[in-house]
Parts: structure tokens; sequence; C-alpha cells
């Protein structure tokens, strides 16, 4: 669902001038709506839908424009910058590699790319070995449901080949990666294509009250689906519109279930990986083992870069040159990578995600509480949280005050993205890793006033 456009016309705003944030100009920024004009005139219409502020330089948690205000970063850029923006160690790595005058190599083999391969293996759980760099987060997807479609057609024929989803799930823009999702709106245009794609209910106890894994089993029957042609399951650990990590009940459940109809369990940690909930990766959480995982967002510090993590055995399904990426594991990218585990690890910062989780936590039920009801549903794990609007103690979406909190928010300086999620009404609040208790709470504060203020 397409979100509204964040309107540029500057607007006189409180100033602000506290430790962490400045607004100083109105907002948008005057100067910049000539630059914020030619962007929407040259680009999709898809672009316009973030706030309208020119970014420009960041630090830690904070984001700043080149005209004196500073934001403290509630977006992490999407849930990308987990390491914090502006870190000197992968600064250095990048202008380094630079300098090395190698700045793309296609597959040919680098150093630097086996040096960060290494790091990554040294991290997975078995029978998690191996590992192929890709360039994002939907092209990871991609690959995942590409191998679980081939293993399908190698263990079970032609007619091994459905990929069950979840409803509301978010795993990317690519065309397979929508058709994955559980999201009708985005798959309009595919037409009657979608067959060999089904989704089940989500247990995310709000939408779905019965998180027992039986659902799953009576809607694959009730959809007409048998169990032996069904080639992989994929599911976030968290979904995109929320913050509700699956049951791990469910996921030992769903886990068995893989094993004894030979599917392969796809575990999409493109928003949960590397830190954000505490451990390395969300799966971790739930006491199971995936068989394949997409990475992307938090795996670089913000270089564009995604990852399948997956066994010994499907990750060879294809020869040499069968499976590649022009920019798969493109030498900046790579050194970008490995400084970021190097920051995850040196900082300690899942120490620092669990430390504040309860802040966060905290924070978000104090939000909703303050929303005289319009929040529907709140919940959080690490240092992701999600309020949910909706309509009068209902499920159903209200996007209008979601976008509203935004808005306002971005005025008076706390960096969000637009509305996520089921008719976008979803605000997401994702700080980088590295926020610290002062800052984490100044922001949730605001949020805090704006609600109570209604929105």
């Amino acid at each position: 669902m397409a979100t509204k456009e964040f309107p540029l016309v500057p607007e006189d705003v409180p100033q602000v001038k506290t430790k962490y944030r400045t607004i100083c100009t109105k907002i948008p920024v005057p100067e910049s709506i000539e630059l914020l004009k030619r962007l929407r005139e040259l680009e999709p219409r898809s672009m316009g839908g973030q706030p309208p502020v020119i970014w420009h330089h960041g630090e830690g948690f904070t984001i700043s424009d080149a005209y004196g205000n500073t934001w403290i970063d509630f977006s992490s850029g999407v849930l990308v910058t987990s390491s914090g923006h502006g870190r000197e160690e992968i600064v250095k790595a990048i202008t380094d590699m630079a300098k090395q005058r190698l700045y793309h190599a296609y597959c040919f083999p680098t150093e630097i790319r086996l040096r960060w391969v290494e790091k990554l293996t040294s991290i997975l759980p078995a029978p998690l070995k191996r590992v192929f760099l890709l360039t994002t987060g939907s092209e990871a997807t991609e690959c995942c449901i590409k191998l679980a479609r081939t293993w399908g057609m190698k263990v079970g024929g032609k007619e091994k080949n459905i990929i069950v989803s979840f409803d509301n799930a978010f795993h990317g823009r690519t065309m397979g990666a929508q058709l994955a999702g559980g999201i009708p709106a985005l798959k309009n245009w595919l037409g009657d294509t979608n067959g060999k794609f089904v989704q089940v209910p989500f247990p995310d106890g709000f939408r779905q009250k019965d998180t027992s894994f039986e659902v799953f089993e009576k809607t694959l029957k009730e959809k007409g689906v048998n169990p032996d042609n069904v080639c992989g399951v994929i599911s976030e650990t968290f979904q995109g519109c929320n913050a509700t990590i699956m049951p791990p009940e469910y996921a030992q459940a769903l886990r068995k279930w893989c094993d004894e109809h030979k599917a392969v369990l796809i575990f999409d940690e493109i928003q949960a990986g590397f830190g954000r909930t505490g451990k390395w990766f969300g799966f971790q959480h739930l006491d199971v083992v995936p068989d394949l995982v997409a990475c992307g967002k938090g795996i670089a510090g913000g270089m564009p870069v995604s990852a399948v993590l997956g066994t010994e055995e499907l990750m060879n399904l294809y020869g040499p040159g069968e499976m590649t990426s022009t920019h798969s594991a493109n030498p900046v990218c790579s050194a970008a990578g490995l400084a970021n585990l190097e920051v995850l690890e040196k900082e300690n910062l899942f120490d620092n995600v669990n430390r504040l989780a309860p802040v966060l936590s905290e924070g978000c039920r104090r939000i909703a509480e303050a929303s005289g009801g319009k929040i529907g549903h709140w919940d959080s794990i690490g240092l992701v949280g999600a309020l949910q609007f909706t309509k009068n103690g209902t499920t159903e979406p209200d996007p209008e005050p979601a976008w509203e909190l935004v808005r306002r928010a971005v005025q008076r300086g706390v960096m969000l993205f637009a509305p996520v999620g089921v008719g976008g009404c979803a605000v997401k609040i994702n700080p980088p890793l590295v926020i610290n208790e002062e800052g984490l709470r100044e922001g949730l504060e605001v949020l805090e006033q704006i609600v109570a203020e209604g929105v």
C-alpha cells in the first residue's frame, strides 16, 4: 500500500536544542525545497514517500542535514546502520579498500571476501555452513526461493513446488519476493501467477489470536495443499509490520514439520539479523536452526550487500557459474561488512541491546497508553518496536494518525521512516544499536508527548 507524500511546504515549528536534537529552521528547510522538488520530478513517485529531510551526515545515533538540524535517529535508515552512523572503523575500511584501487571484482577471488566469509561462517550455528554474498535483501530472498524450488524438484519431482509463507509478510519488492509475501496489494499486477505461493496466518497474537501450530496445518488443509508438495516455508523472525517474534514452540513445531515433509525452512533475517534482537540472529531466540537464512540491512553497516546462509547440501545444488551475482561480494562492501561485524563484537553491542530492550518496551507501552486507544497493538524485541494504529479497538488499520506521528516527530527532532505494514498503520522504532539510554528515553518521550497531544 502506498503511503502519502509529505508536503513540500515549510512550516514554522518549535525550535529545539538538546544534547542530541537541534531544530533551528522551518521544516522542511526552505533552502531544500528546490532539491526535493527536482528529485520528485526526476524519480518515480515511489521514491517520494519519506519525510522531506535531505540527509547530509550522521554520527552514532544522530543524523543531520546541512542546515544545522540534527535528529535522534529512530530509523537506522530502515534498520541498516545498526553499528551507528559515521563509524570510523567502517569509514576507514571503505577508504582503505578504495585506496587499494579495488572496488569491483565480480566473482573473482579476493582476500577481503575470504576474510569476511570466514567471519560470517564463524558465527553460524550448525548445520549452517556456507555463505553466498549478494547485493540486496530481495535478491537474497529470491535466491532462497530458487534453492527451495530446486531442492523440491530434486527430492520430490515437479509437483513439489509450493512455497508457504505468512499473511502480512514482507520479503522485498522483486517479483518472487512479493509473491512470497503476504500483502495482496503488492501482488495485484501479477495476475494469476500466484498459485504456487500459499499464505497462512502469522502467529502474532493480535490479528491471529490462536498462535498454535495447528492453525498452520489446518490452513494448508483448507487450501487444498498436500504437505508433501511443499518445497519450502519462509517466514520473517518478526514481521516487518510488527515486532512480535514467532513463538518458540510454534517455530519448533514448524522445524519438525519441515523435516517430516522434506521442506526447506527459510528464515528471513533481513531486519532481525546482526544484533537487532540482542543476538546475532533472531532465530536464536527460538531454539531452532533453519536450512536457509536471508540476510541484509544491518549486515554491513550501511553498504549495499546481503547474504544467503545455508547448509552444505542446499548451497551446493548449483555448479560453478550457475549461481552468481554481478556485484556479489564487492570488495568495498566486503571490507565494510567485516568492519561492521568487528564493531558489533568489539563494543559488545548485543549487551547494549539487551540492556536497553526493557527501556524501549516500556516506552512503547507508555506511548500506546497515551494514545487513548488509537494504538491498538504495540510490541518490541531488542531494539525494534512497533506501534500499530487501529480503528475503534479493532484490528482494522488506521494509517492517518500513524503518518501524522511521523510528520510531527521529524518536526521535533526524532527521525522516523514513513509508516509501514498492514494498511500503513505501523510506526517502527529502530535506533542504531549504539544508542545510549539517555538518547533512547529522550526520543521516546518526544513520541509520547506527540501522541498525548492527539494525532
